[in-house]
């Protein structure tokens, strides 16, 4: 049976109670709602309707079938705190995704009536990162553990004659490196004469499963606590052997979301055990760039959720072989530095596999890598371990060339103790020229080659043999990325109503002080990027954002949703008071976990980082300054990708209203600068 009232309205209010009297209840507060027209359906009930134009005493009963949804009543407070918020029309009704050079109605009254001080210099405030653009690139990467043990290391003389005793001690007791990583670098670089397993050492870690041999007709692993000798554990099926990995294999899933994790969980269940980790080997002549493309890309990996190191072999050569190389060292006929060279290199290759079987997922080879037998000794290393794909970055401008060179002598500690400058460039350029005698393009495996992708005027991407979800992504991220500095502005919108209030979410309208804040900002746009051709204005579609830009006249302006804050779900409108007060599971789960936690029908911080993935690679693509108006969790996630921020940190950044944060893009890396523009 089915009643349809086509004229009449039926009046409701709700009393929200569960089946056991006892419990909380909550009465709906407001104005009665009113359900003209419509069909109700479900079991028979008896429902009273009132005539438009009739007194109170003409009724019609009829008997109806209503279908009830169990809703939390938090839930229902919420989404009609939301519905009554929508009843007011927007702002921003009508104004076009795409505005270009739109100015606002009455001019710029508003920039003039907020109005900045000439000097800028005046309003910037201490960063909570400090800016890593003097600092040696190589320096910051993945510290060695095969030479972080107590000895004294040998250093060889500029001309390759007899090992000199080296002055620089390592002390670090958590790792000790096995004596027997190879035997003769010969026999890596030769593998027929010697099997590579009986060259490798076994080495443990903290928590990290190792297949052995049978024991006893059974299957067995170790588990190395990180102290004292592994003890054995059998299984005694392999169905229980199996079982016991699953927590190793666990552990090289990304901390992500939506297509990443469903891209991570297809190669475990589907690819072989060797593509479940990634070797990124960088090939390429010294100052083309190879660090700062590895920097990149290692930061590019770690935000998506991924598990990532960089290993600079230049790092490893310093430690084990002093800084103090002359031009002679790196040679192709001097056999002893080769040797030496290659050494290094076995040793960051080994510390990146054990660090891969311990759980790594993206490993970054840093290093020159410029002849065949170099790579055939990677490959050879990484049989049955990981998935290599060679990243071969390649310059022709001779311009560029010469400017990395100077960069490289102002701050590689190769050159630290050089007083001469041109010295030290002379020495650079006799370097470069023994590489360049000995070089060899890549041509065999996997590989990526960038060529003059640091001109600035497009380059080449060339790729071969190259598949798979992450593989993609990383040809995808390189394909977008160039050296052309540019600031990139990253900003909130002014106080809005609702941050007024407490409550999160909802698409309020600016606060007064929200509005004086819009026209400092146009202000302090105008001022800052005068000089510069273009710039684009970056929004979300909520009206909080786009009445912060509304002032900001002659750039143009675009609209992004998947800029928009932080979906809420069910506790959108609401305060974290009335969260904590009547939904205390769902406070408790954020507090402990707020980088994974997600609203009830809404998202989580892993979330948004995938959905801002497009925004990083437009950001990247862009050649010309841009301004972000957003909100606050989107914007620490794209903080956290320019400083490199650990996921982790991500919900506690720091991204205070009314402030703006610079971030400066180029060859020396990211600077940061911080504008407060009011308080």
């Amino acid at each position: 049976m089915k009643s349809v009232c086509v004229e009449g309205t039926l009046v409701f209010k709700f009393l929200l109670k569960s089946k056991e009297m006892e419990s909380m209840y909550v009465v709906e507060e407001g104005e009665d709602r009113l359900l003209t027209g419509g069909k109700l359906e479900g079991g028979a009930r008896a429902a009273v309707f009132r005539l438009p134009g009739c007194c109170d005493e003409e009724l019609l009963e009829y008997k109806v079938f209503v279908i009830a949804d169990i809703v939390s009543p938090f839930d229902l407070a919420a989404s009609w705190r939301a519905y009554k918020e929508n009843l007011r029309p927007s702002t921003v009704r009508g104004v076009p995704d795409i505005c270009i050079n739109a100015a606002p109605e009455g001019g710029s009254e508003n920039v003039s009536a907020a109005s900045l001080e000439l000097d800028l210099e005046r309003y910037v405030v201490p960063s909570p990162t400090c800016s890593t653009t003097d600092v040696y690139a190589a320096n910051l990467t993945e510290a060695p553990r095969s030479l972080a043990h107590n000895s004294v290391f040998t250093k060889c003389d500029a001309s390759g004659g007899s090992p000199k005793s080296s002055e620089v001690e390592f002390h670090t007791a958590n790792h000790i490196a096995s004596e027997k990583v190879f035997t003769d670098i010969g026999n890596l670089l030769n593998p027929s004469k010697v099997s590579l397993n009986s060259v490798m050492a076994n080495k443990g870690s903290d928590g990290m499963f190792s297949p052995l041999v049978k024991q006893g007709g059974q299957r067995a692993h170790s588990v190395d606590c990180g102290f004292g000798s592994p003890r054995f554990i059998k299984s005694a099926t392999a169905n229980g052997f199996l079982s016991d990995l699953k927590y190793s294999e666990a552990k090289a899933m990304p901390a992500a979301a939506g297509a990443v994790a469903a891209a991570a969980v297809a190669d475990q269940m589907q690819g072989p055990k060797e593509d479940q980790c990634l070797a990124i080997v960088l090939v390429g002549l010294p100052a083309r760039g190879k660090t700062f493309t590895a920097v990149k890309l290692t930061r590019y990996l770690r935000w998506l959720g991924h598990e990532t190191k960089h290993f600079n072999v230049g790092k490893y050569r310093r430690l084990k072989h002093g800084v103090n190389q002359a031009a002679e060292f790196f040679r192709g006929d001097n056999p002893e530095g080769v040797e030496a060279r290659n050494e290094v290199a076995a040793l960051a290759m080994d510390d990146m596999i054990s660090w891969m079987q311990e759980g790594g997922q993206v490993g970054i080879f840093d290093a020159t890598n410029s002849t065949k037998r170099r790579r055939n000794m990677i490959m050879k290393m990484a049989e049955g371990k990981c998935k290599i794909i060679f990243l071969e970055t390649i310059c022709n401008d001779e311009r560029i060339i010469e400017r990395n060179i100077r960069l490289k002598i102002q701050q590689s500690p190769d050159y630290e103790e050089e007083t001469d400058f041109e010295a030290g460039i002379r020495d650079f350029k006799e370097r470069l020229a023994n590489y360049e005698k000995v070089y060899e393009p890549v041509e065999e495996g996997c590989y990526v080659k960038m060529i003059d992708k640091v001109s600035g005027n497009g380059g080449q991407i060339q790729v071969n043999n190259i598949s798979g979800y992450l593989p993609g992504r990383i040809v995808f991220f390189l394909v977008n990325t160039h050296l052309t500095p540019r600031p990139i502005l990253l900003t909130r919108h002014g106080e809005s109503q609702d941050n007024v209030r407490g409550r999160i979410g909802g698409d309020a309208i600016l606060s007064e002080a929200g509005e004086v804040y819009s026209g400092k900002l146009a202000n302090f746009i105008n001022k800052r990027l005068q000089s510069e051709k273009t710039v684009s204005i970056w929004t979300s579609t909520l009206q909080r954002t786009i009445l912060t830009a509304t002032p900001i006249v002659g750039f143009p302006k675009i609209q992004w949703r998947a800029l928009e804050e932080i979906n809420a779900g069910a506790c959108d409108g609401m305060t974290y008071e009335e969260i904590k007060r009547n939904m205390p599971d769902e406070y408790e789960s954020r507090q402990k976990d707020k980088l994974r936690y997600r609203y009830p029908r809404g998202e989580s911080y892993l979330d948004v980082i995938q959905r801002l993935e497009p925004v990083i690679i437009e950001l990247e693509r862009q050649r010309a300054p841009v301004v972000v108006i957003s909100h606050q969790a989107v914007l620490r996630a794209l903080y956290a990708y320019f400083a490199d921020r650990p996921l982790k940190e991500i919900p506690q950044i720091e991204v205070p209203l009314h402030t703006i944060i610079e971030i400066q893009m180029g060859v020396t890396g990211v600077q940061e600068k911080r504008y407060k523009l009011m308080d």
